[in-house]
């Protein structure tokens, strides 16, 4: 489901800003983008986000526009060892190089850390995020009850297809039989009875289509009775999509008549774009 939310707030080191940016997507499909000195409440932006949300393909962008109350700074003493670790290896490949400044050791991502408020900013963070994530639902909310109406729109055209089909079949075996005894008359002279019901037995066993019907009544239920539970849906919708398809395909192969097999079609083309939806839905 489509959706888009932001949040921002003030902390020691600056304006911290969260973006959430959600698009269709038939599982859930994480993507961040965090600066370095924030990359450690990627972890916590993951669980919260993962807690939320099940199906999308979800972009989370989180920014800090420096201010002026920096806090206490220290020196990152692992992104120090990194640092030299690599100018070691650059001086042995460039020999003739000039060694690092300690005005660029300063500058090269993560060697400053702010001792602000490792806390604090986490706490900011997670504020943030709950608040985006809020947002965010409630506009996912509102898209997902559109979404609905239109499915159950389709499931009362569907219903209504089911309910023409079932008086269909009777008017097929009748004009069946009238057919057989007509063309046993023109090869024979005359209509053999016995041989005509034995047609029409087999005809009607091959086009009976009332276990078809039953099923995809069954399975319009469930697709209100899901929906009306509410929650996440997408997946089990998505799953009695496709049993309805099945039984629109067999009652399509079953057709006795040119108006089963329209009713049939139409049937197909809804479970078609219902299935559409559904993959729109969480």
């Amino acid at each position: 489901m489509t959706g888009y939310a932001a949040a921002s707030a003030g902390s020691p080191r600056g304006t911290l800003s969260l973006e959430l940016r959600s698009v269709n997507s038939r599982f859930l499909d994480l993507q961040f983008r965090v600066p370095d000195e924030l990359r450690a409440y990627e972890p916590l932006l993951r669980d919260l986000i993962g807690a939320r949300v099940a199906r999308g393909k979800l972009d989370c962008r989180l920014t800090l526009a420096e201010g002026t109350g920096q806090g206490v700074a220290r020196l990152n003493a692992d992104a120090l060892s990194g640092l030299r670790t690599l100018a070691e290896a650059a001086c042995k490949a460039f020999p003739d190089a000039a060694p690092l400044r300690i005005a660029d050791v300063l500058r090269w991502p993560g060697v400053i850390e702010q001792q602000a408020d490792a806390e604090s900013l986490r706490a900011i963070v997670e504020g943030l995020c709950r608040r985006a994530l809020d947002e965010l639902a409630a506009a996912r909310a509102r898209e997902g009850a559109k979404l609905s109406a239109g499915i159950l729109e389709r499931v009362r055209a569907m219903r209504a297809r089911v309910v023409e089909v079932a008086p269909l079949l009777p008017q097929a075996i009748a004009a069946y039989q009238e057919k057989i005894a007509e063309r046993l008359k023109e090869a024979l002279g005359s209509a053999d009875d016995e041989r005509v019901r034995a047609e029409i037995a087999v005809f009607a066993t091959r086009a009976d289509v009332a276990e078809e019907l039953e099923r995809l009544r069954a399975h319009l239920g469930e697709v209100e009775r899901v929906l009306g539970a509410g929650g996440a849906v997408g997946k089990r919708l998505d799953f009695i999509a496709q049993e309805l398809n099945r039984e629109a395909n067999t009652l399509a192969s079953k057709s006795a008549s040119a108006a089963i097999s329209d009713c049939a079609l139409e049937l197909k083309l809804l479970v078609e774009q219902v299935r559409e939806q559904v993959q729109n839905l969480e």
